[in-house]
């Protein structure tokens, strides 16, 4: 760590003396810097941009930011060009000193597409990446909403109640998600969504979205599914949002300041389930409170720096004293019913604390100007506390079927009582620090980049759970001489470790020949467990010289994922210091398809197959949304499947999208064979390969928008999934034994909005009291339309009398109404 900070400090004083150097060079100088997007408002990456006469240029950032030293008191002129793209030129006056910041959007030439697009520059050819309008989050019918509620139609995820979702296979701790370069993290002790909260993504700040299925960079993280790149707004004006729903408040302020040097967000969001709650099986007094506040500023110290600064402040609170439950299930001919009355209370908090600057130098000096240096540091703390106490007593019976009988649909006899004591005093805190460098140059043909990160983590863990279950007067399990629980953890861990990473990628262009190759290699070390990681990674694109607008897309890699904490805690509470990352191979290939229909309409196809091969797994089981790793690396196993999707205005100036995909995914765990002895006869059981929890073999999913034929300010929006379901079995940590499949799931949700003011129409006074508010828009949305009861999990029963076991469905929302309004200014 010395010789990390004395590296840093030399780097640092090293930047500075070259500023100073710098400031004698910029006389008669003048500084252009922005951001250029399209017409989505996607920020677009690596973009050219050239001085008119002159050699001089740069190309975007992947934020799609830069920055332009340009001669002072003279007319100049800008050339941005990428492919797909229309040039566009800027002319520009300045004075001496003078920092002129712009937005350019380019449109797309005459193979536009206006909705949801894998793009055509360099980065967006990547294999599995995907950029869509943030914009459409405030519009998309889903409980979840934001950035990942719309995710979840592309997977077709299957539980609406957590922003969470699963990537070809892979479980929720497999995915990384980044905000302008900081690597963010989520709560860890939430186990069902009632308790999660809001998202640490603020999706009013968003101004960009990159979402990489497999396949991704060098430059990402140490993690086998997905990446989620996020890019908060850099604003040029003042404005803000407010919104407002029966589901929570939200609202929004961004600008400028200092002569247009300083650009701010600020954004504050709340949150309460308690209306979506009192719609579930278990009745009682629900009380979640969820509130997010955060902050984004960039600062322009001087014509060289910038200094980027994220802070993030997240209280969650559950409070629930359940009282009663009922939950039907069975067949139509034979149902059961069970009823069951608490005693007891529930109280959870999450408080988590982000914060996170960086100071970006890009040098003006003509030898070094194509090159970019960036220093970042950040923070995370959680606060995390799970305490319960609730008792339920229960009556199992068998429910009355027949249409002519007056007890229809009541108890017509009992199968069984007892009695589930749950007890849980759980405290977690986790702080986790990160210093690392990030750099890029442009050498025209070749686009380097590299980095370097370290990363200090500290776990302090106290475990104090257990279940005790009581049927017809026995115990479970039953013992003549002891009180045995059902379930028993009681540990505590307090612990810390260092990670070192980096990489170095080139990304290189052959124009002529339509390719793009991007190769890198990625390092990683655990200090704790004394792991050292190499993972190679390539990414190619082909966009042939036809008259069809098609790209051919290529990507492998091995992706390694070194164990944080949930990885290392086994089934009983206690922690394997020395489980090693588990590992993987992705290999990808695919297309995308440009073309027009139904009157010139933009339409695009993209199609992709994938293969994932693993080892080193960690295996584990859910339990609601909480991840439960057996704390061994002792499974391989494998995934393989195909996506596609179409995209388009069905309806003219109406976005729509459609996803299809069939995976399958398996492992095999080391040591789960099974010896059975009869009389003489011994025999020996291999499971072989076995559907992981995540095993969902088809997923469809669907968003289309429409509008009344003579108006337009009347939209419908409407979400369709499907998913096959997953594999389960008793909890008896036996994975080879979930041979069973939860019903597929199936859900539509409908939005109906309506534009009750416009700040655009030109014949509106200027006396207006709401002369300011750009739109106004309000929406019915009807979530779950047609009332289909979803099943997340099951809940074990044991009959001691007959020792027949039932599992009992946990249902996920009914049908529910939703009022929203949300104002701009």
């Amino acid at each position: 760590m010395k010789q990390l900070g004395c590296l840093g400090l030399l780097l640092l004083t090293a930047f500075i003396l070259q500023a100073q150097d710098q400031e004698k060079l910029l006389k008669n100088m003048a500084r252009i810097e922005g951001k250029v997007i399209d017409e989505q408002s996607n920020t677009l990456e690596l973009v050219n941009i050239l001085l008119k006469g002159s050699d001089t240029g740069v190309k975007t950032d992947s934020f799609g930011n830069f920055s332009l030293i340009v001669p002072a008191n003279k007319t100049i002129q800008l050339v941005f060009s990428s492919i797909g793209f229309d040039k566009k030129t800027l002319t520009k006056r300045l004075a001496e000193g003078e920092i002129f910041q712009v937005s350019i959007e380019l449109k797309r030439n005459s193979r536009i597409f206006k909705g949801v697009t894998i793009t055509d520059s360099r980065r967006r050819n990547e294999a599995g990446n995907i950029t869509f309008n943030p914009k459409l989050h405030s519009v998309s019918p889903n409980i979840v909403g934001g950035i990942e509620g719309m995710l979840k139609i592309f997977l077709g995820d299957k539980n609406e109640m957590t922003s969470q979702y699963s990537v070809r296979g892979g479980n929720y701790d497999e995915n990384l998600v980044y905000i302008n370069d900081f690597e963010v993290y989520r709560p860890f002790l939430v186990r069902s969504g009632q308790q999660e909260g809001l998202s640490i993504i603020n999706p009013d700040l968003v101004g960009g979205v990159n979402f990489s299925t497999g396949g991704f960079q060098s430059k990402y993280g140490d993690k086998m599914s997905s990446v989620l790149d996020i890019t908060y707004k850099r604003p040029k004006e003042m404005s803000g949002s407010v919104s407002l729903s029966m589901l929570g408040f939200g609202a929004h302020v961004e600008g400028t300041g200092i002569k247009n040097r300083l650009s701010y967000l600020i954004g504050v969001r709340q949150k309460s389930n308690q209306y979506l709650l009192q719609a579930q099986q278990t009745k009682g007094v629900y009380n979640p409170t969820f509130t997010d506040i955060q902050t984004f500023i960039n600062y322009q110290l001087n014509t060289d720096w910038q200094m980027d600064v994220f802070a993030n402040y997240a209280r969650n609170r559950f409070d629930f004293q359940p009282e009663s439950s009922t939950q039907s299930f069975g067949l139509i001919n034979k149902a059961f019913q069970l009823r069951t009355v608490y005693q007891g209370a529930e109280t959870d908090k999450f408080d988590s604390r982000y914060g996170g600057v960086s100071l970006t130098y890009m040098p003006g000096n003509k030898l070094i100007k194509k090159t970019t240096l960036k220093l970042i540091a950040s923070g995370f703390q959680t606060n995390e506390a799970e305490t319960y106490d609730i008792q339920g007593e229960y009556l199992l019976g068998e429910i009355e079927t027949d249409l002519g009988k007056e007890n229809f649909g009541d108890i017509k006899y009992a199968l069984g009582t007892g009695l589930i004591h749950s007890y849980a005093r759980n405290y977690l805190n986790v702080n986790v620090f990160n210093f690392g460098h990030k750099g890029s140059h442009d050498a025209d043909k070749h686009f380097l980049q590299w980095g370097l990160n370290t990363e200090v983590i500290a776990i302090n863990d106290q475990l104090n759970e257990w279940e005790r279950r009581d049927s017809a007067g026995f115990s479970q399990p039953v013992n003549d001489t002891a009180l045995l629980m059902a379930k028993r953890y009681k540990t505590t861990q307090d612990f810390s470790y260092q990670r070192f990473s980096g990489f170095i990628q080139d990304n290189i262009a052959f124009d002529s020949a339509g390719v793009v190759i991007t190769a890198g290699i990625r390092f990683n070390y655990n200090a704790l467990n004394k792991e050292f990681l190499v993972s190679p990674r390539m990414q190619l694109s082909w966009k042939p010289h036809w008259e069809r607008d098609i790209v051919f897309r290529m990507a492998s890699g091995v992706y390694s994922q070194p164990p944080f904490y949930r990885e290392m805690r086994n089934l009983d509470g206690s922690v394997n210091l020395q489980v090693k990352a588990q590992k993987s191979y992705h290999l990808v290939g695919g297309f995308d398809y440009n073309f027009k229909a139904f009157g010139n309409r933009p339409f695009k196809v993209t199609s992709e197959v994938y293969y994932k091969h693993m080892w080193d797994l960690v295996p584990y089981e859910y339990d609601n949304v909480r991840i439960r790793y057996f704390g061994k690396n002792e499974a391989k196993g494998y995934a393989y499947g195909i996506e596609g999707r179409l995209y388009g205005d069905i309806v003219k100036d109406a976005e729509s999208w459609i996803s299809l995909g069939m995976m399958k995914t398996a492992e095999d765990i080391i040591g789960d064979e099974v010896t059975k002895i009869s009389g003489s006869d011994t025999t020996t059981i291999y499971p072989g390969y076995i559907p992981r929890p995540t095993d969902s073999r088809i997923s469809f999913g669907m968003f289309f928008s429409d509008y009344l034929p003579r108006n337009k300010n009347f939209k419908l929006y409407l979400n369709g999934l499907y998913s096959t379901g997953l594999p389960f079995g008793p909890p008896d940590q036996n994975r080879a034994g979930d041979t069973l499949r939860i019903p597929s799931y199936k859900r539509v949700d409908v939005g109906f909005s309506a534009l009750l003011l416009d700040g655009e129409r030109k014949d509106r006074p200027r006396y207006s009291f709401f002369r300011n508010v750009k739109s106004m828009w309000m929406s019915l949305e009807v979530f779950n339309l047609l009332g289909i009861q979803n099943t997340l999990s099951y809940l074990w029963i044991q009959d001691q009398s007959s020792g027949r076991t039932y599992a009992v469905p946990n249902r996920l929302t009914s049908r529910l109404l939703n009022v929203k309004f949300v104002t701009s200014f």
